[in-house]
């Protein structure tokens, strides 16, 4: 066991004049299983590359010097080489035996090592790169978002590979397979960075606690404030009154009794002194509440029931690329008030689906009926061609620029954030933006691909509401399982 100490850190882009992170404390022990956590731009990929040493700061990251960093995704420079190639570069020693037991562990079979790295599939290149970082001794691995481009198979997998394992940070939003690797949480809070022992649920258990305390607390400090603040102001009156008696007035004819007056009016005055102490402490008490908690406001989605029941079907449909079988024989159908969540292993043809169903010209066999003047809105996998600011965006899509910008403050959006350069946001909130985008736009149909990658807990939970209120219909591919199991009304299999 080695501890990581993380003292003072205090560090903010060139350029920019919001801190990322500001004297910021804490340890990390090299044993822990460390689930990453936090919205979308605070500072996750940015603090593992701290302590990768790759930007300069202020403040001090120390560790024992036997202990080395190592991230993931490895940076695969000539993806045109051979698996075990990429393996030798991330690990130059080790033996072969202890890399194939790795990737039996992520099922996944060592035939891979000797094909070309970037004719693997994404799942393929994620199982091979960890086989290989745990091979590493004494390294401290910082994964970074490991779940992206993997099925739902994969994720299992994965996690339980993972909870055999010690020693790594790991980011990752989906609730189900953080619980399955980790034993500590960091999270990254709106106003503190804070480390918890237990998995994620619990994590997040605790801190709807925590935020329920804190809003009771507040409405009672309100209250106490209210009532301190009307009763110091009853007590003031009093004893100005009882001033102006000192020496405007008589008792049946006698001149007042000024030392009494002036004994009870100097009583009074510490009573309303003592009272504004304790309006004070309730004041303090009150500015210490809800710092952490998280904006939720509800969302909203302007769907369209179609004129009809049924508005796609799709009878015995396959799907060709280079006369090479992608899927064969899908057939269902998307009637008013679905929500059908597509599943199926990484290639079985999930994406190509949703773009047939949304009108792209995809080589097919079979039977495909379409409603008449059905109105689609898409969320793509892909952010890749995301530039540009938000204003030219909204007219380029040709939707509500204000209610555009209103449903990313929703989701967490600074305003400063509003100025930037949509290439230079992070992936979650580039995802975002295609989401904020689909939310614009009136639809009979919503079809969805993998939209929560790289998407905060927060966000999900929000999204998760937003569909369950509204219940629009909806086509949609997605990997994290708390998410689909609430949301899908049917399943198709692929």
């Amino acid at each position: 066991m080695s501890l990581i100490n993380i003292s003072n850190l205090t560090f903010a882009y060139e350029g920019s004049y919001d801190n990322i992170f500001e004297n910021a404390s804490f340890h990390i022990d090299t044993d822990w299983k460390l689930g990453f956590t936090g919205r979308n731009g605070r500072g996750k990929t940015t603090f593992l590359n701290l302590l990768l040493g790759k930007y300069e700061h202020q403040g001090e990251i120390t560790c024992a010097s036997s202990i080395t960093f190592d991230y993931f995704p490895s940076n695969v420079v000539d993806k045109s080489v051979n698996g075990i190639d990429v393996v030798d570069k991330i690990c130059p020693n080790y033996e072969y035996w202890e890399l194939s037991r790795e990737m039996s562990l992520l099922e996944v079979s060592d035939e891979v090592l000797f094909r070309p790295f970037n004719t693997l599939s994404k799942g393929e290149q994620t199982k091979v790169m960890l086989s290989a970082l745990f091979l590493k001794e004494n390294s401290f691995l910082l994964i970074d978002e490991p779940t992206n481009h993997l099925d739902v198979r994969g994720r299992e997998l994965v996690s339980e590979y993972l909870n055999k394992k010690k020693g790594f940070i790991i980011v990752s939003h989906d609730r189900a397979f953080l619980d399955g690797c980790i034993d500590h949480v960091l999270s990254i809070n709106k106003n503190d960075i804070q480390i918890q022992k237990g998995d994620f649920s619990s994590w997040l258990q605790n801190k709807e606690l925590q935020d329920n305390f804190e809003f009771s607390e507040n409405e009672k400090l309100k209250k106490q404030v209210k009532r301190l603040s009307t009763s110091a102001k009853q007590v003031s009156e009093w004893s100005g009154k009882n001033e102006k008696t000192k020496y405007h007035t008589k008792n049946s004819g006698l001149r007042p009794d000024r030392g009494y007056l002036g004994h009870k009016s100097a009583k009074m005055m510490k009573r309303s002194k003592t009272i504004e102490g304790r309006k004070n402490e309730a004041f303090n008490e009150k500015s210490k509440l809800l710092k952490n908690i998280e904006s939720t406001e509800s969302l909203k989605i302007p769907h369209i029931d179609y004129k009809t029941k049924r508005l796609i079907e799709l009878k015995n449909i396959s799907i060709f690329y280079d006369d090479k079988n992608i899927c064969e024989n899908v057939s269902f159908e998307i009637a008013n008030g679905d929500r059908i969540n597509l599943k199926g292993k990484n290639g079985s043809g999930k994406s190509s689906i949703l773009k047939l169903v949304k009108g792209d010209n995809i080589n097919t066999k079979g039977n495909l009926y379409r409603g008449e003047e059905l109105k689609i809105s898409y969320v793509s996998q892909d952010t890749s061609e995301l530039i540009g600011d938000l204003s030219e965006y909204a007219e380029e899509c040709n939707i509500d620029e204000s209610l555009f910008k209103a449903i990313l403050r929703k989701l967490d959006f600074s305003r400063i954030q509003f100025e930037k350069d949509i290439s230079d946001f992070s992936e979650g909130q580039k995802k975002k933006v295609l989401i904020a985008k689909s939310l614009c736009e009136k639809a009979h149909l919503y079809i969805w691909d993998e939209p929560l990658n790289y998407i905060d807990v927060i966000s999900r939970i929000q999204i998760e509401n937003l569909l369950l209120e509204f219940k629009p219909t909806i086509l949609f591919v997605e990997h994290d399982i708390a998410f689909a199991n609430k949301i899908a009304t049917k399943v198709v299999e692929l």
